[in-house]
């Protein structure tokens, strides 16, 4: 499993059922990857087809293998409410490094189909860190192994 930085771009949603009878609904969207979870800021009075164009970053690390989208209602005066969620798996950009943005099918509690949601997902892995231990070689720093600067050789 590659260790990095996924970068996402919440773009928009549409279709979404609009489950708020008193007026549009406010909708924002929770994405979980593993424990990590962020919030998008709530598309006030954006009703079935909001807008978010925010991106979120998270740290990957072992057995990371989707992103799980829930797309909340926003309510005043109870608890928010569930409109629908979508879950992306991860393996096409940790191979490819991004895909751009597409929208993915968003289902509501009886896994039945309730709209879409459009997100972008790219994928910088952390550099490899060797762990041999430097040979000496042409093109190695000093610095990097401990040398002639920590010595106290000719120092009085």
């Amino acid at each position: 499993m590659p260790l990095g930085t996924l970068q996402v771009l919440l773009v928009d949603a549409k279709g979404l059922d609009n489950n708020d009878f008193m007026a549009d609904m406010d909708p924002y969207v929770l994405l979980t990857v593993k424990t990590q979870e962020k919030q998008s800021t709530v598309a006030s009075g954006q009703g079935s087809a909001p807008e978010w164009n925010e991106t979120f970053l998270f740290t990957v690390s072992d057995d990371v293998s989707e992103l799980h989208l829930k797309i909340m209602e926003k309510d005043n005066f109870s608890a928010d409410d569930f409109v629908g969620e979508a879950t992306i798996c991860l393996e096409p950009v940790f191979s490819e490094g991004s895909l751009p943005p597409a929208a993915y099918n968003v289902v509501n509690k009886d896994k039945e189909f309730c709209g879409e949601i459009k997100i972008g997902l790219t994928f910088a892995p952390e550099p490899e860190r060797s762990t041999n231990v430097p040979s000496g070689g042409y093109g190695e720093s000093e610095e990097s192994y401990g040398g002639w600067k920590q010595s106290s050789y000719g120092e009085e």
